[in-house]
């Protein structure tokens, strides 16, 4: 490479095989300001690797290597694993979606046991296997400069959970663990909680998609109590139940270091979710949760409405699919009243209708911190769109309302149209498949002609027809904010 600028090339998913890896390599090993090179995507496969890893042994400037998606396999694995051996630059290398097997990863993991200077490395979606497991495992035993490692989507179970949990009680340099994806159980879920009984450096934990129940959720609860550094805890798609919340709430009431904590379809239900609420009226760093697609019930939005009356830290709470109705919404509106920090609301695919919705607008008139609403497919027709219209006239913090799929029509699109012409700070809009026609579309071009602020409105997959459209060009033509319109007509 005669170039001598050039500090980051990306050739994502450009077709690139062997010989044009190879050619690439060679220019590799006398260049002298590439830092950044993206391969993700192409076909270089063992001997592209195999290239790349001999440049990589004289190359001095490269930090960052995608190799993702590139089928090098346990071949290319092993020259990459040599060229760690000798290379002093490189800190971040992915090898994602690989068909790395547990021969390729037990020599990577004896690369890292000498290696100085790789931060992060990502094996995402290859099959490690329970040797892999066990070589990375004492790598990290020894290895003293990664803080990153990625090994979600690797049928990853409990043995291998265990073996990766004894080398986090020694290891004192990584803070972000992936294992989402995986196969781990409760006896996988129980001995990472051991460990972070002891680790004093991981701060994000990613268990998503494993088959972890009550009595990990339980062991993972006892840990929270003592750990100290964890800060982000990811649970989404195990099955941690009512026993498994209460183990964590009673974690949180301790607790004084986790701030997101994401529960997201996890059979929780009311009993879960009032455990949750009592310990978020004394908890005072938590400020994401995540309890969307469980069953958290009338008692259990109750009981978190409550909470939310007294909490002061939580900013994003998700309650999407929850089977929540109309007096679940009232209750969580009247929270909305006084609550002070929540700035992200997500009640998507519940059952509010207009009621709920007219509920919601009451709270949007007084409340002075949420800026993002989600709405979505909550049946609140016309009347509840009108509602919301009324609230956005006084509202002066909203930036985000998302009511897709909600059927309001000609007449909720109007009302909301003449919201739009007086409210000055709402910039994204969202009306995806609402009935809306041409009717609709000319109160809503109306308003464009004179708001100015509003970047982002998605009109999809409606009713529009030709007037309609007509109307939003003309609109457009004057309107001077709109960067994004989504219209399928």
């Amino acid at each position: 490479m005669a170039n001598s600028t050039l500090a980051i090339l990306d050739l994502e998913n450009n077709s690139i095989g062997p010989n044009e890896a190879q050619t690439l390599s060679e220019a590799l090993k006398t260049n002298l300001t590439l830092t950044t090179l993206n391969l993700w995507g192409n076909s270089i496969g063992e001997n592209g690797a195999q290239g790349l890893s001999e440049a990589l042994k004289t190359n001095s400037t490269l930090s960052t290597l995608n190799l993702g998606d590139n089928s090098i396999g346990d071949n290319g694995a092993q020259a990459v694993s040599e060229a760690l051996k000798i290379n002093s630059t490189l800190t971040t290398l992915d090898l994602q979606n690989n068909s790395i097997g547990p021969n390729g990863t037990q020599v990577l993991s004896e690369a890292l046991k000498t290696n100085l200077t790789l931060t992060t490395l990502n094996l995402w979606g290859n099959s490690i296997g329970d040797n892999g497991a066990q070589g990375l495992s004492e790598a990290l035993k020894i290895n003293s400069t990664l803080i990153t490692l990625i090994l979600g989507g690797n049928s990853i179970g409990d043995n291998e959970a265990q073996a990766l949990s004894e080398a986090l009680k020694t290891n004192s340099t990584l803070t972000t663990l992936d294992l989402g994806g995986s196969s781990i159980g409760d006896n996988g879920g129980q001995a990472l909680g051991e460990a972070l009984k002891t680790n004093s450096t991981l701060t994000t934990l990613n268990l998503w998609g494993n088959s972890i129940g009550d009595n990990g959720g339980q062991a993972l609860g006892e840990a929270l109590k003592t750990n100290s550094t964890l800060a982000t805890l990811i649970l989404a798609g195990n099955s941690i139940g009512d026993n498994g919340a209460q183990g964590l709430a009673d974690a949180l009431k301790i607790n004084s270091t986790l701030t997101t904590l994401d529960f997201f379809s996890n059979s929780i239900g009311d009993n879960g979710a009032q455990a949750l609420s009592e310990a978020l009226k004394t908890n005072s760093t938590l400020t994401t949760l995540n309890l969307g697609s469980n069953s958290i019930g009338d008692n259990g939005a109750q009981a978190l409405s409550e909470a939310l009356k007294t909490n002061s830290t939580l900013t994003t709470l998700n309650l999407e699919d929850n089977s929540i109705g109309d007096n679940e919404a009232q209750a969580l509106s009247e929270a909305l009243k006084t609550n002070s920090t929540l700035t992200n609301l997500y009640l998507g695919a519940n059952s509010i209708g207009d009621n709920g919705a007219q509920a919601v607008s009451e709270a949007l008139k007084t409340n002075s911190t949420l800026t993002t609403l989600n709405l979505r497919n909550n049946s609140i027709g016309p009347n509840g769109a009108q509602a919301l219209s009324e609230a956005l006239k006084i509202n002066s913090i909203l930036t985000t309302l998302d009511l897709w799929g909600n059927s309001i029509g000609d007449n909720g699109a109007q009302g909301l149209s003449e919201a739009l012409k007086i409210n000055s700070i709402l910039t994204t809009l969202d009306l995806f498949s609402n009935s809306i026609g041409d009717h609709g579309a000319q109160a809503l071009s109306e308003a464009l002609k004179t708001n100015s602020t509003l970047t982002t409105l998605n009109l999809g997959s409606n009713s529009i027809g030709d007037n309609g459209a007509q109307a939003l060009s003309e609109a457009l033509r004057t309107n001077s904010t709109v960067t994004t319109l989504g219209v399928i007509f």
